[in-house]
């Protein structure tokens, strides 16, 4: 008599990533609760549901959950098209999609328990630790406790990963994936700019983790993540092997870049319907000349920084080793781009004159921020210059495993 045969296990379908129709989908949705966003210091419901919707949690969530496994230059450019409606929501969309990222380097019963629910989980991160957090080692995993600030998107997430220092004289950083209702939330997101976000304080109280449930940061940074092994497991994706230190700047650059491609618009659309007194009649303000050198500055810094981060996601797309190089010069290109960015919005802002000011003009949010994203420690210009001159210069390595990294490789 044979034996009969195994059950056949199938791998969960594979679910779509973020498209321009999806961004472009949840880019209007955004864009007509923008100023509660901003107002009310969080996203709405709906919008909440546009972000899941076009595939945000999912594009870099692996297969073997129904994950997309998707691309860099998608996720650039849909968080930028997202910008377009709502800078606060294309931030959090950003941060969620690269957080389920990172999340696919917990092992595997980790990663099981993360996508329990499917490949729709949204994950935040707390990369700032106060110096009250304690990460302590305990039969089993780690029992984590303290305050970590600047959780965007919490009020809506699923999990958490939360960055730590593992006891010891050696400075090693530890991530721990821990269910949002193990947290408090502490109201403290009172900013300029990006005030959507609510980007809140979270607390653990002696927050039990299991030991499949954190992984060394050093493990993320090498940019190798764990092989999937579920059903439907097909390798290790580009999406989970490019260098962390050539793709962290993404998350950040995405939503300033859709926030000062809006805001120049804005101003264009606006300025080009505007008529100003000049001895005795009306002349239009579009025929001036400082009004179209600053349209045409605002709006080829912003094309630039669109070509020069599209190389770095392509880069990145491209599933081949990396040079260290190349990681180097794309840390000087995120620096550059900030830059680029916040000369863009300036420019448009200083050209609008008392009515870029008012609370209702789209110009002055997007100048606000912009300004806010671009003030991130990973896009400032000096760290990542120095990293670009250490490299073309041969001054000087970068630090090894177990250095105290700077705040610029932290994810975010």
């Amino acid at each position: 008599m044979s034996e009969p045969a195994p059950p056949v296990v199938h791998a969960p379908p594979v679910a779509a990533g973020i498209t321009r129709l999806s961004a472009e989908a949840a880019r209007a949705t955004a864009a007509g609760h923008a100023a509660a966003a901003d107002r009310e210091r969080r996203l709405t419901g709906d919008v909440v549901s546009a972000i899941t919707d076009a595939g945000f949690a999912r594009h870099f969530a692996p297969r073997e959950f129904g994950g997309a496994e998707g691309t860099f230059t998608d996720y650039l450019h849909g968080t930028a098209a997202l910008a377009q409606g709502c800078a606060s929501a294309a931030w959090c969309a950003s941060v969620i999609g690269s957080a389920c990222r990172a999340a696919a380097y917990l092992p595997a019963e980790g990663r099981s328990e993360v996508w329990a629910d499917g490949p729709d989980t949204i994950v935040c991160v707390g990369v700032v630790p106060s110096p009250s957090v304690e990460v302590e080692r305990i039969e089993g995993g780690w029992a984590l406790s303290g305050a970590w600030h600047f959780v965007s998107g919490v009020d809506f997430a699923d999990w958490l990963l939360l960055a730590g220092r593992e006891p010891g004289p050696e400075v090693r950083v530890r991530w721990f994936a821990v269910p949002r209702t193990a947290i408090g939330v502490e109201d403290t997101w009172f900013t300029a700019g990006m005030r959507g976000t609510g980007s809140k304080t979270v607390h653990a109280d002696t927050v039990f983790v299991p030991e499949h449930r954190s992984f060394d940061q050093e493990v993320l940074l090498s940019g190798a993540a764990p092989l999937p092994s579920g059903p439907g497991a097909r390798g290790r994706a580009p999406c989970h092997s490019a260098p962390f230190r050539l793709i962290n700047g993404l998350t950040m650059i995405g939503p300033a870049l859709g926030a000062a491609r809006a805001g120049v618009d804005s101003w264009a659309g606006w300025v080009a319907q505007k008529t100003e007194p000049a001895m005795g009649r009306r002349v239009r303000a579009a025929d001036r000349g400082s009004v179209q050198a600053a349209l045409a500055r605002s709006s080829a810094a912003v094309d630039a920084v669109e070509l020069l981060i599209g190389r770095t996601a392509a880069l990145a797309d491209s599933g081949t080793p990396v040079p260290d190089a190349d990681i180097a010069r794309s840390h000087r290109d995120y620096a550059v781009a900030a830059e680029y960015l916040a000369d863009a919005v300036e420019g448009v802002f200083r050209a609008s004159g008392a009515n870029g000011q008012a609370d209702d003009n789209p110009v002055q949010r997007a100048w606000r921020d912009v300004h806010a994203a671009v003030s991130h420690a990973a896009l400032r210009f000096d760290t990542g210059a120095a990293a670009y001159a250490r490299s073309a210069l041969g001054t000087g390595a970068r630090p090894g495993p177990g250095s105290n990294r700077s705040s610029e490789e932290s994810p975010r």
